[in-house]
């Protein structure tokens, strides 16, 4: 069962002509899409962040991040 508010919405758009119906669709459409896009934009940006978190927790990256920031300390205090 649809909502009260819903069935409202569908009698007020039967209401408008059929260019102002097209132009409705057209937008709700492209508003559908560009939330579609973000979305995936930001679930690749959380599967690449969880893809660079994996090999950090290895050992062998482990030493080498902490050479590496024992590097940077030295240069610091220059």
């Amino acid at each position: 069962m649809f909502s009260p508010n819903l069935l409202e919405i569908e009698r007020s758009i039967l209401a408008l002509s059929v260019e102002e119906q097209l132009w409705l669709l057209e937008s709700i459409v492209r508003q559908i899409r560009e939330r579609e896009y973000v979305k995936d934009k930001f679930a690749d940006t959380k599967n690449i962040e969880e893809q660079l978190q994996v090999p950090a927790i290895e050992p062998k990256i482990q030493t080498q991040i902490t050479v590496i920031t024992d590097e940077f300390a030295i240069s610091e205090i220059l």
